[in-house]
């Protein structure tokens, strides 16, 4: 790639996160958006952005950014430094005990990240050609991008179109933010196709709806005077939520597992994925490697763990959280789900042990993961201690970059949202959740709203919404397993990362 000429350097590029893909053009940023100069009629590639965008969302299938800032800040996830392993000065200890501050890699790496993909989607929706179809589907995802960017930082930095290059942007507040893109959503709805059952990867109607229900029934936190709350749900806001979810056309998958195997994009109930595919995917790996020990089958990188207090929320029979088919046994040795216990080689039945080799264990000791933990660990639980867990099925046919999809919306997802919402207010009729208890291999739960909360842990685990539900049901600050205190109120929200305040319409957040 040609140099980009990029005005006020690395500084502007993180403040306006003005992210462009590689192509042989050389290429100025303008208005926000990029002309390629030496393109036919100075017009640019719809097509080749649009793409470009969606290859963004594999920006969720990490280990690092949103997945950590949205699990590991919460009870569900950690990252034990284990001696000279995963310390990474601190930077996920940081995360879980509420310590970050505004030059946190994966704090500014989320905030880059998100905004480059608005970016990319203003390339489209800017541009003087493309079709309809292209802008509305540009105009979803850069909704998508801002919501999460609301959701995590409050202010959401944009550009007008035509505005010079060499103004800062302007800045929306949180509640600006959230009715902007609950306007942007609304208007491109009718333009955007209808879901296609195994393509999942396309925006679609079914992917819109799911998002406005998500957005009004956050639309009490995100315009909340304090983001750390009280908050107050309207009950016509509620009731949006309902529409939206019962405009949804979806059904659940017969089994929970089938959302997260190699071909999940056949699933119904998946309603919206970053797209995969064998030999081109994105780093969805990190879902079976992240927390796994090195001897192990597929082998891991030893790394997060789950808290014993979040496992203990499953009951022993659910399926969510352990699926021990004989196929799984067979080509893994282990459940897919959480782990706990002695650990064992493919077949189920010789037992892998780990790299601390001892007198009485010259080949390493029982490989065994235990449910104490500490944030530091050492000594002979230093490589097992920890509950482990893999939300997806591994591709054996291409372990390093996998078929499976990974899911950013799911239908099930909806009913707990449009459960949720009718006790806070909403009119309309409660889901029928027979099929989705059925599928669980445990006891249907009492559904008011403490029950919803519990619930949505169980379903949704590792799917990167648990600190916005902790925030909306007011419990994201308290203090838990390995956080012993009630965090600041500041930590409601993430910090501007410190590079961006070069833009003076920025401020950063209150208490940083």
């Amino acid at each position: 790639m040609k140099k980009i000429n990029i005005i006020k350097g690395i500084f502007f590029v993180s403040t306006l996160a003005l992210g462009v893909s590689c192509t042989n053009l050389e290429e100025e940023v303008l208005d926000g958006y990029v002309v390629p100069e030496k393109a036919e009629g100075g017009a640019i590639n719809p097509v080749q952005f649009l793409s470009t965008a969606y290859e963004g969302l594999r920006n969720f299938q990490g280990q690092g950014t949103m997945f950590a800032l949205n699990e590991m800040s919460t009870d569900a996830l950690v990252g034990p430094t284990r001696g000279g392993d995963w310390d990474d000065a601190g930077v996920w200890r940081q995360i879980h005990v509420h310590t970050w501050g505004p030059d946190h890699n994966e704090v500014r790496g989320a905030w880059n990240q998100l905004l480059s993909q608005v970016n990319n989607c203003n390339l489209v929706i800017f541009s003087g050609s493309g079709t309809a179809s292209q802008k509305a589907q540009a105009r979803f995802l850069r909704a998508f991008y801002y919501y999460h960017v609301i959701d995590l930082f409050g202010q959401v930095p944009y550009r007008e179109a035509g505005s010079s290059s060499l103004a800062d942007p302007k800045v929306w507040t949180r509640s600006e933010a959230t009715t902007f893109v609950i306007s942007e959503v609304e208007a491109v709805l009718a333009d955007l196709p209808a879901r296609i059952v195994g393509d999942p990867g396309t925006a679609n109607k079914d992917a819109a709806n799911f998002l406005l229900a998500k957005l009004y029934l956050n639309k009490g936190v995100f315009t909340a005077a304090d983001a750390a709350g009280p908050y107050t749900f309207a009950a016509a806001d509620m009731t949006k939520v309902v529409q939206h979810v019962n405009a949804i056309n979806s059904s659940l998958a017969t089994d929970y597992w089938d959302n997260f195997k190699p071909t999940n994009n056949t699933s119904p109930e998946i309603l919206f994925a970053s797209r995969n595919s064998p030999g081109n995917g994105g780093n969805i790996q990190c879902f079976w490697r992240m927390g796994m020990h090195y001897n192990q089958t597929p082998d891991g990188w030893n790394g997060f763990a789950t808290v014993a207090e979040y496992y203990d929320k499953f009951k022993s029979t659910d399926r969510r959280a352990k699926n021990d088919d004989a196929s799984i046994i067979a080509a893994f040795g282990n459940p897919v789900g959480f782990q706990i216990g002695q650990i064992y080689k493919p077949g189920g039945t010789q037992i892998v042990r780990d790299r601390i080799k001892t007198d009485a264990n010259p080949l390493g000791q029982p490989l065994k993961y235990t449910r104490e933990l500490t944030l530091i660990t050492s000594g002979a639980t230093l490589e097992s201690a920890g509950i482990r867990a893999q939300k997806y099925i591994p591709d054996v046919a291409s372990l390093g970059s996998p078929e499976n999809d990974f899911v950013l919306m799911r239908y099930s997802d909806a009913l707990l949202m449009k459960a949720e919402a009718i006790l806070r207010g909403g009119s309309g009729t409660a889901p029928n959740m027979t099929a989705y208890f059925a599928r669980t291999n445990s006891a249907a739960v009492t559904l008011d709203l403490e029950g919803i909360y519990a619930e949505r842990g169980r379903e949704l685990w590792f799917e990167e919404y648990r600190r916005n539900d902790m925030i909306r049901f007011g419990k994201f600050l308290q203090e838990r397993e390995l956080k012993k205190y009630v965090s600041d109120k500041r930590y409601a929200l993430y910090p501007i990362p410190s590079a961006a305040l070069f833009n003076v319409n920025l401020k950063q957040n209150p208490g940083y």
